[in-house]
């Protein structure tokens, strides 16, 4: 019973070693899943579309590739006639993602929103095929790096000096028939901003007054491209202090990248 019990024990091990696959490989993909979590649970906490469940399952999914590049096919293997290229599968991973990235990117009029989303993909994919490929150094560092570019990053930008001629994009959100679009642009030259283009939509239609109950204005926005000075926020916040403005939302005109 001895001798079975080690003999079972022993072709559980060559199977293990045939294919290539044990505790290190479980490790390293849970590695993958630790490091792409604590990526994606920032941007959850940050309200993206992209969060948690995103940012694990690519990173993830890519160590997985990496993995079964490396070590899925060590039982076809003959020497001189089947050679394997794990580096393959790498370029593949990034080609991959790429598409992946790309369809949370999306524009409207001049703004394009969605790309630190994307770029955060394509980083957490890259640490997952790190962790995959046995490089855990390398993920958890580039995962360090990605907290350092995420969090400390935007407090130094906003430190930075503005360029007086950087666009900025406004919008604004009102109803209809109050005169609120003159005070809009009267209290946007009031703080030295000069405006580029204005531009408004009606984002949701009025309907007249019926028994009991009064007319409701149409709902409209407004898009000013300014540049000036004075941050952008400032002119946000004077803005959403108007009367009856519903809304205001300020961004770089040509770089929404959250």
């Amino acid at each position: 019973m001895v001798v079975a019990g080690a003999e079972a024990s022993a072709a559980v091990a060559a199977a293990r070693t045939l294919n290539g696959e044990g505790w290190r490989q479980a490790g390293e993909l849970g590695l993958a899943l630790s490091l792409s979590a604590a990526v994606g649970l920032e941007r959850e906490i940050r309200q993206k579309n992209a969060g948690l469940r995103t940012h694990t399952l690519v990173g993830v999914g890519a160590a997985l590739f990496m993995l079964i590049s490396k070590y899925g096919f060590t039982d076809v293997l003959e020497t001189g006639r089947v050679i394997l290229d794990p580096s393959r599968v790498a370029a593949q991973i990034v080609t991959g993602v790429g598409f992946l990235g790309a369809g949370i990117i999306f524009v409207r009029r001049d703004s394009v929103r969605g790309l630190t989303t994307a770029a955060a993909i394509w980083v957490t994919a890259a640490i997952g095929a790190a962790a995959g490929a046995g490089l855990p150094v390398l993920a958890m560092l580039t995962t360090g790096i990605y907290f350092l570019v995420a969090l400390v990053f935007p407090a130094v930008t906003r430190r930075l000096p503005r360029s007086a001629t950087a666009v900025s994009a406004l919008r604004v959100r009102y109803p209809d028939g109050h005169g609120i679009l003159r005070q809009v642009l009267q209290a946007t030259a009031a703080l030295d901003f000069a405006i580029d283009d204005v531009s408004t939509e009606t984002v949701a239609p009025g309907s007249p007054a019926r028994p009991g109950s009064p007319a409701r204005p149409a709902i409209v926005e407004v898009y000013l491209h300014v540049h000036g000075r004075q941050s952008v926020n400032e002119l946000a916040a004077t803005l959403s202090e108007l009367a009856d403005v519903d809304a205001v939302l300020a961004s770089d005109a040509h770089a929404i990248d959250e």
